[in-house]
Formats: C-alpha cells, sequence, structure tokens
C-alpha cells in the first residue's frame, strides 16, 4: 500500500481544489500548498512521495524546486502541471528530475490515471530492489558457506534485476577470484567501478594483491 503522501503546488486555489477532488477517491494522504515557498516546508514537514507542481508561480517556479527537490529530494516523484510551460522549460524540468506532464485545465480522470501509472511505477520499482537486496544477501551467505554454485544463481538473479547496479558484478568478481580466475574476477570488478566510480569495495578488490582464495578475509563482499 502506498502510505506516502501526496503533494499539490499551485498558485491557483480553484487548481489545487480540482486536483485533491480528482484525487480524493484514491485514498491517498492529499497536502496542498499555494506557492513555492510553502511547499518546500511541506516538503521538511510530511512523508511526500509525489508531488504534483505548477511551472509558473508568483514567489518560487517549478524549475526552483526542482532544482532543490533534486539536491535534497531526489527519491520523490513530480508531475509538472502548466498551462504556459515552453519546450525549453520542460525540457529543463525533465532533466532535473520530473517524470511527467499535464497541461492546465485537465479532467480528473487524465490526473488520476497519470497518478496511478506513477505510483504503480513506484511500487514495482521498491519490490524491485527488495528483491535484488535479497539476492545479495544470499549470494554473501553462500560465499561465506562456501556455496558456489548457489551464489553464482544468486548473483545472476540480482544482475537480471537491476544492471545498472555494482554490488552484483563485484560479487561476481569474487566468485571468479575464489574458483582461481582473477583475470575474470578484475573484469567484473571494473563493471561494478564502471557502474558506480564511488563504490569502494569493488576498487579496494581491484587494487589488493592476490592471496589465497580459500579465504574470504581480504576480499571486501560490500
Amino acid at each position: 500500500m502506498y502510505r506516502r503522501g501526496i503533494l499539490i503546488v499551485d498558485d491557483e486555489e480553484n487548481i489545487r481544489q480540482t486536483a485533491v477532488q480528482a484525487l480524493a477517491p484514491l485514498g491517498y494522504d492529499l497536502i496542498s500548498a499555494a506557492n513555492g515557498r510553502e511547499a518546500l516546508d511541506k516538503l521538511e514537514e510530511n512523508q511526500i512521495g509525489l508531488v504534483l507542481l505548477d511551472l509558473r508561480m508568483t514567489d518560487l517556479d517549478g524549475l526552483e524546486i526542482l532544482r532543490h527537490m533534486a539536491r535534497f529530494r531526489p527519491e520523490v516523484r513530480v508531475i509538472l502541471m502548466s498551462a504556459h510551460g515552453t519546450v525549453d522549460s520542460a525540457v529543463e524540468a525533465l532533466q532535473l528530475g520530473a517524470v511527467d506532464f499535464i497541461a492546465k485545465p485537465f479532467s480528473a480522470q487524465d490526473l488520476r490515471e497519470m497518478v496511478i501509472k506513477i505510483i504503480d511505477h513506484q511500487a514495482g520499482e521498491a519490490a524491485q530492489a527488495s528483491a535484488y537486496e535479497k539476492h545479495l544477501t544470499l549470494t554473501k551467505s553462500s560465499l561465506e558457506n562456501h556455496r558456489l554454485e548457489a551464489a553464482k544463481e544468486h548473483t545472476k538473479q540480482a544482475i537480471g534485476l537491476d544492471p545498472s547496479r555494482p554490488e552484483a558484478f563485484n560479487l561476481l568478481g569474487i566468485l571468479h577470484e575464489l574458483t582461481g580466475n582473477r583475470t575474470e574476477a578484475m573484469k567484473y570488478y571494473r563493471v561494478a567501478l564502471a557502474l558506480d566510480p564511488t563504490y569502494n569495495p569493488a576498487s579496494q578488490n581491484l587494487t589488493r594483491p592476490t592471496h589465497d582464495p580459500d579465504h574470504l578475509q581480504a576480499i571486501n563482499l560490500g
């Protein structure tokens, strides 16, 4: 169940009311803000998962709020609302993390469908991340118990779920190292670092000296 609130930000009261009425049947917590500064306060005070954000407001415009959110609340999804947005503004907004755009005036059905689509996508991402973490945990447990075939299978499952993350590639490198294939291990450590140059476990595994592959003490599982 989606338990975070939806923040509706617009300096036109009728737009806020329209959005609240459209989304009320979905049963989510709905929070309104009449300007950009109030919106930033609401983001600090509440558990917000989705923001409906007017692109043009009198104090802080939507792009300024998006820049703030990109630094401090990057996990929150944003739908832009505007009747006046330019192509350049829309492109910049997408680069700053907005996930969709709806033109004003909008119908209740169109807004509900867009919100449901985004929330469903968030739920799917959360489930995928949870499954990924589960396979990482099972891989590490299998490695520590020298069950290398089971570790290999869980690592492959994790990579299949999210090939953009470095952790599983680091573990795949460890698997190759434990079976004596240091060259192949180095390749996967490099893949992990290419995905995330700040991922220290892969960096440490890549640069440490070769050691007895029967021991895990010097290997960084992450």
